[in-house]
Formats: structure tokens, sequence, C-alpha cells
């Protein structure tokens, strides 16, 4: 009987999107967080919808060929993470199937040129920032650690396999720190309370790193000589930040960020270049493969270095600046302004003066350029591109589209719309993974005008 609470048992035949682990009862689809391909194992079903259902994993039967233990011992609690009981191999098959798929089904293109997936020998250590919610238990002690999946419930973490190691030593020692200086934690039901959020950065290049505080209130008892504490104990630490975020708000950082000790930036190598990247900064999370998907970028456009690039959505100039050095000009557009200054700033570090960006929206922007672009990259956010985009696009016709994107599923809409009217031919897609031991995958699409 399909109803919940009911004990099935349950072979695993696929992984969906999200990273669930994929079977069928009574010929209806269970999605089972936890398992994989290969996996047979008795479910309860706890969510029941009349075409299919989420399941609990009780226990394992059989377990998959595709399955390891994982290598953090809070994987099955945290939401950090989704696939550390996966092998890293068949991640990487998923990750490059999720993409063909998508290119495929919703994209409609018949045998997409989807090439090797980029991925770093080290599955784990990559992350260069990690920002934790903090809380108390009941004993009264902080926590700090990433939730639970689907919940707000904290999974306490004095180190975390996935981030850099040399961050590991600084978050229990942090918050015994916060517990000893009696700073208030806040809670958001009742909305009281100091301290939201610890987040840690560090430049993988340089060493460098960033701690800041997010705080409802800008006033804790002290902090200014815990932060010279801070700043002697770790000598790789430049900079210790207060940011206020009073807001009752999901978003982690609010408006306002003051130095408390050593400097409000960490300086980080990318590409070949400087870059300060500031506590809020939006940098990609996985520095390697960051680069490995610069060079598919610089090696696929072919450059001369007489042509005019566009870089739509570009942050603080991540990709614009590298790529300026090959090229005769790069004009970049972003709607937050704070990026904007940013991406000026790195040009100035980096002596570079044929980069201009101009703050506002894509949509916005981009009808209004005096200089009409030979190349055009485009980094838009989870949703895509706007329509209004695309269709500028296809009237501006750039010679080359170079397409950077975090959902496959966007992906493939946007290349059907520019590619269903004639004027441009899908090349190459070569997918990355920046987030190993999860189910996220980036790629970047390249299209030729014809």
């Amino acid at each position: 009987m399909w109803q919940q609470g009911k004990t099935i048992e349950i072979e695993i035949t696929d992984v969906s999107n999200s990273g669930d682990g994929v079977g069928h009862f009574e010929g209806r689809a269970v999605f089972v967080p936890q398992t994989v391909t290969g996996d047979r194992a008795i479910a309860r079903l706890v969510r029941v919808k009349p075409k299919y259902a989420y399941g609990q994993l009780l226990n394992l039967l059989n377990p998959s060929p595709h399955r390891i233990r994982p290598r953090c011992i809070v994987a099955d609690k945290c939401g950090g993470c989704q696939w550390q009981h996966i092998s890293d191999e068949y991640q990487q098959h998923l990750k490059q199937q999720q993409i063909i798929q998508a290119i495929e089904r919703i994209g409609g293109f018949a045998s997409p040129p989807v090439v090797p997936l980029l991925f770093a020998t080290d599955a784990l250590h990559y992350r260069n920032k990690a920002t934790y919610p903090l809380d108390r238990n009941a004993q009264g002690n902080v926590r700090a650690g990433y939730y639970r999946q689907g919940t707000h419930q904290i999974v306490n973490l004095n180190q975390c396999p996935v981030q850099d190691e040399r961050l590991n030593p600084l978050l229990a020692e942090i918050k015994q720190d916060i517990q000893d200086r009696g700073w208030s934690i806040y809670n958001e039901k009742t909305h009281q309370g100091k301290l939201r959020h610890l987040s840690l950065r560090i430049g993988r290049r340089t060493g460098e790193m960033l701690l800041t505080l997010v705080s409802a209130n800008p006033s804790l008892s002290q902090v200014e000589t815990q932060a010279e504490e801070w700043m002697q104990r770790y000598p790789l630490l430049v900079g210790v930040a207060l940011n206020c975020n009073p807001g009752k708000t999901n978003t982690i950082f609010g408006e306002q960020t003051r130095c408390i000790a050593g400097q409000t930036y960490l300086s980080e190598r990318f590409g070949g270049l400087e870059f300060h990247l500031r506590p809020e900064t939006f940098f990609q999370i996985n520095t390697e493969i960051a680069e490995g998907l610069l060079a598919a970028i610089q090696e696929r456009l072919e450059l001369q270095g007489n042509e005019t690039v566009l870089d739509a959505y570009c942050g603080i100039g991540t990709f614009s600046l590298p790529l300026a050095k090959q090229v005769r000009e790069v004009i970049g557009i972003e709607v937050q302004e704070s990026a904007v200054e940013q991406a000026r700033e790195n040009a100035t570090i980096n002596a570079i003066a044929n980069a201009t960006f101009h703050a506002g929206t894509v949509k916005d922007k981009i009808s209004h350029l005096e200089t009409r672009p030979d190349i055009v990259l485009l980094d838009p956010p989870r949703k895509g591109c706007d329509r209004a985009v695309i269709e500028t696009l296809l009237e501006m016709h750039p010679r080359q589209i170079a397409y950077i994107s975090c959902k496959p599923a966007t992906l493939a809409r946007d290349l059907k719309l520019l590619c269903q009217t004639g004027k441009y031919q899908l090349t190459h897609i070569q997918p990355a993974d920046f987030f190993p031991q999860t189910a996220h995958v980036e790629c970047v699409a390249f299209l030729q005008s014809i």
C-alpha cells in the first residue's frame, strides 16, 4: 500500500539531479537520500505524493559497488555534503551524465559535444571559504557547523574534510573563545542575541586567512582584544572583521563590515594575477578547478589579441582580468556595486588599463553598449539568463559566446534559445567539478556564430 510510514524493500537504479538515490515501488518513483545506484535497501516512506515519494534509509541489504565509507564521521547527518558515501569516480560519472541528459532532454541537442569532466586529484580539502551558523546546545555550549539537510538544526563540527586543512585548527579554538568571552548567540526564532555566523576564508595560493564574525549587533565586549589575540595566535591570519546583519533574514552578510584587526581583505593569486578578497566577496569556492575552467576558456576562444570581450555577470573580474591580458578590450557588467568597485580595484592592482566595469543589470546595460563585442562571456546566477538578454545577444550576434553555468537545466534552456534561430552552433561543453561530495556541477558551453 502507498502510504506514509510504510517500510519497503527497494533497489536503487539511478541518482536524481538533487543527489538522492532513486528506485521504484508499485510503479512509482521513490527518492532515498544517502543511497546510490546498485544499493538494495530497506526504507520508510516519509513523504508520499500521488506519483512519487521520499524515503528514509533504514538498512542496507546489499550495498552498491559504488558505495564507500564516508571520510567524515557526521556525513550522514551534516547537510554540507550529500555524496561522501559515493566513490569519487562514480560521482564524476554522475555529474557528466547530469549535463549530457539536461542538454539532450531540455535543450533538444542530439549527442551534445560534452568533453570529459574537469576534476581535481583530491576530492577533499578544496573549499577556500567556510561560513558556519552558530548556536548553543542545551548545556549552553557554543556550536558551529552546517545544518542537517532540510532543517536549521546545526551539526556541530570541530573540523571539516572538504575545507582547506589549514582552517581546521581555527574552528574549535574560536568556538571556545566565543564561549569564554560570553558573547550572546543570535536566536533566529526570538531574534535575540548577537553572534550569527563565523566565516573563515583562505587564499589557496598565498595562505592568507581572513576571520569574520557576523553579528546582529555591532557592539561586542572586548572584541578588539580578542581579535589581537587571534592575530598573534594564527600567523597566517591577516585580518579580523565584524559584519553587522541586524535583519530578520536568511542572508548571511549585512551591508556594513568594519575592520577589528589587521585588514578587511586577503590577497590571492589567480590566473597569474593578484586579487583582493573581502569577507563578503563572491569568489569561486574551488580555486584550482576555477583556474582549470579559465584555462579551458582561454584555449577554446583561441584569442588573437585584437578582440573586444564582454563579460556579463563579471563579479570582481575573476575571469575578465586574466582575459584582459590577452585581448584588446574587456567590458564587465555586474549588478552588485561593491563587486564592481572590487573589480576596478583588482584591475588597478594588476596595472590592467584595458578593462572597464559597469554597475547595473545585464538586461539594462547590454543593449546600450557603445562597442559591439566580438566575444561574450556569460556567467549568470542559477536561474540563467533573462529572456531579454538572450534576445539582445541574438541581435548583437557576437562571433563567440562562452556560457558558464552552475545549473545544467537553465543552461540547456538558454542554449536551445540561442541555437534554434540558426545563428549559433554548440561546439563544446566543458564540465567542471567545483563541489566534490555534492550533486552540484558546473560547466562552460561554447557557441560559434554560423
